[in-house]
């Protein structure tokens, strides 16, 4: 019998590491973790949240667990939420994944909030053994020489893992929208990726995604200004429909040269963004990887 190329692993808390007002460090220990696997630096996992009141969480048992869980009433069904693996190291058998926390505002920033070692929660995750693609990462930037990386704070985790993924040959620019300035994660990009922190407390009522927004769509503006200076305008064939709610898509082939943009956070502005550079700047959608990780009003399960 084929297994899985994912599975439900136990991982228990051994250390929470409060790296900032919104962004806190947890580092998870088992035996089974040893058998994680990372396909990519922006590899995501499921994290299975207890219901309120348990010390732990549960899934129904059996290949069909997903399909069980969705059936479950909402006082029964626990939590799921999607995070990107920050380090996974099979020696020591340790996965360390970063938390946004928001306070009570949810059950995903309530556990973290209160978080404490010992406690056990379960992920689903590649599953390295089963010798099957697990998928589940999107960074493909084949040989582009240019790149353009940007979130807000959802975001964050898999872009400082994208950047310092990164050869100290890359090129481009990065951008990550968070709360407020004591929000920076201590991260060092190349020499030759600009990154620009963006925080929200520093513009009155400004919505989640606008500054990134703002930032992002002023650089591409001045890159496509540079490039048709050089050699022209690379016209992509397809334009987007602008009514189309795309949250998810990714390049079918890595991009052979040019630029290569990796755009995540929320769908209302990623989609925005994805649009501009497309519609607007003609910028091949092959060249796009765009992710909507969250939708403003929408619980994600």
């Amino acid at each position: 019998m084929t297994r899985s190329a994912s599975r439900i692993f136990p991982a228990t808390v051994a250390a929470i590491e409060r790296l900032t007002p919104h962004f806190a460090r947890v580092t998870f220990t088992s035996p089974e973790l040893a058998d994680v696997g990372v396909g990519g630096p922006d590899q995501r996992i499921k994290v299975i949240f207890p219901l309120p009141g348990a010390q732990s969480s549960e899934l129904p048992a059996g290949e069909d667990w997903y399909a069980q869980w969705r059936r479950l009433p909402d006082g029964r069904r626990n939590p799921m939420r999607t995070y990107t693996i920050r380090h996974a190291d099979p020696v020591s058998r340790r996965l360390v994944v970063d938390f946004v926390a928001h306070g009570d505002s949810g059950p995903a920033s309530r556990w973290i909030t209160h978080a404490a070692p010992g406690q056990t929660l379960l992920v689903v995750a590649p599953d390295a053994g089963s010798g099957v693609p697990s998928g589940g990462y999107e960074w493909n930037p084949g040989r582009a020489t240019t790149l353009l990386i940007a979130g807000d704070e959802t975001a964050a985790p898999a872009i400082c893992a994208i950047i310092e993924s990164l050869d100290d040959h890359a090129q481009g620019a990065a951008f990550i929208e968070v709360p407020q300035a004591e929000d920076v994660l201590p991260i060092t990009a190349p020499p030759g990726i600009e990154l620009t922190w963006l925080f929200r407390d520093t513009r009155h009522s400004a919505g989640h995604g606008e500054l990134v927004t703002e930032a992002v769509q002023e650089w591409a503006d001045a890159w496509m200004v540079a490039q048709t200076a050089k050699r022209g305008r690379d016209i992509d064939d397809a334009l987007l429909n602008p009514g189309t709610d795309v949250l998810w898509e990714v390049p079918p082939r890595p991009g052979d040269d040019g630029l290569y943009a990796w755009l995540a956070g929320e769908a209302g502005a990623i989609t925005g963004l994805r649009r501009h550079l497309v519609h607007d700047l003609g910028i091949a959608r092959s060249r796009i990887a765009f992710m909507g990780y969250w939708k403003l009003g929408r619980a994600e399960n």
